[in-house]
């Protein structure tokens, strides 16, 4: 079994990181002792490693959940099923770099109108695009 810290230090994690996953529903202690440490097993171990490595790829706290819920259940599932659940993931990354690029369009747009010179902001084109902007 491992206290916090030794899970901590074995996943390059810090204690609060481990803690703030245990407030969230992703990891529980296996057990505790008597003084009330948190004790964990090689499993606990193992879904920490499973947490950082869905942040890593992307995935937010509440699909991190998801996945952890498939990964227990497993047996009754597909890869299809697990393969749609990351599909999802990502069109909703491919409309959000969508998104940016749109963003990054416009504001290229309003930097090109811009003189970028020393005088007053008083007619800037930029604050006047942005005020003519619908709302």
């Amino acid at each position: 079994m491992l206290k916090i810290g030794d899970l901590a230090k074995l996943a390059k994690v810090s204690r609060d990181t481990l803690r703030f996953y245990e407030k969230h529903g992703l990891i529980a202690p296996s057990e505790r002792n008597q003084a009330g440490y948190r004790l964990y097993s090689d499993t606990d171990a193992h879904r920490v490693s499973f947490i950082i490595s869905a942040k890593e790829v992307g995935f937010t706290l509440n699909e991190i959940h998801q996945l952890l819920e498939l990964e227990v259940t497993k047996d009754e599932k597909s890869c299809q099923d697990i393969k749609q659940f990351v599909d999802a993931k990502i069109d909703l990354v491919n409309q959000r770099l969508a998104d940016m690029q749109r963003i990054k369009k416009s504001l290229q747009t309003l930097s090109n109108a811009c003189c970028g010179g020393e005088e007053p902001a008083t007619h800037c084109t930029i604050l006047e695009a942005l005020s003519e902007q619908p709302s």
